[in-house]
C-alpha cells in the first residue's frame, strides 16, 4: 500500500489556512469598500439627475 497520504506537515497546513483567511478577511473589506462608496455616489446621482431636470425646466440647458 502507498503511505504518502499525510505527507504535509502541520506547520504547513496551518500556513495555508492562515493565508485563505487572510484572503477571505481582504475580500470582506474590499467589498464594504465598495458598497460604502455605491452608497455615496447614488444620492450624488440623484442630485445631478434633479439638477439636470430643474435647469431643463427653466431653459437654463
Amino acid at each position: 500500500m502507498d503511505r504518502t497520504r499525510g505527507s504535509i506537515e502541520v506547520e504547513t497546513l496551518l500556513k495555508i489556512v492562515l493565508a485563505l483567511v487572510a484572503v477571505l478577511l481582504v475580500i470582506e473589506v474590499l467589498s464594504a469598500l465598495i458598497s460604502g462608496l455605491l452608497g455615496l455616489v447614488r444620492p450624488l446621482l440623484m442630485v445631478a439627475i434633479l439638477l439636470v431636470i430643474v435647469l431643463w425646466l427653466f431653459d437654463r440647458l
